[in-house]
């Protein structure tokens, strides 16, 4: 075990390979945030109001359940992902950080998306959780140069 944890949603496929390719770079253990129930291609339709996803980032207070557990115990770092949804994290994200002691963590956050960028989001989290350690944010692609992770999460 290392004493970095990489914690990813990852809805499509694209956040698990770059978390994949962070936990191989800088090696750290990984963790899949995974929702109790999973989402469908019609959940993550943002064109259908109705869908899934919508409702859930409409409401502030919405936290799906996640299925998934973790111990981060033996972690000092966590490194959480997630796809950009609405400008933001995904409401998953809000339910991993409650229901985990992540408090004397040193919090790093990736974000993936096709242009939105992850400044947004963490402003975000690092306004609903002040007493985090917020670290750093950076959005990522499955392209990305090892070396840029290594100097964003070594240094």
């Amino acid at each position: 075990m290392t004493n970095r944890l990489v914690a990813y949603f990852s809805a499509s496929g694209q956040t698990k390979k770059v978390a994949e390719l962070i936990s191989h770079t800088i090696s750290a253990d990984i963790h899949e945030i995974t929702p109790k129930e999973k989402y469908t291609s019609a959940d993550l339709n943002w064109h259908d109001e109705n869908s899934r996803s919508s409702i859930e980032m409409k409401d502030k207070s919405s936290r799906p359940e996640i299925s998934s557990i973790v111990d981060l115990t033996e972690y000092d770092t966590l490194i959480i992902g997630f796809p950009i949804w609405w400008y933001t994290a995904p409401t998953i994200i809000n339910t991993f950080i409650e229901e985990n002691n992540v408090k004397n963590k040193n919090i790093y956050i990736f974000a993936t998306s096709g242009s939105t960028g992850s400044q947004g989001s963490f402003n975000d989290l690092k306004t609903a959780y002040p007493d985090n350690n917020w670290i750093d944010a950076k959005r990522l692609t499955v392209n990305e140069n090892p070396d840029n992770i290594k100097e964003w999460i070594i240094k």
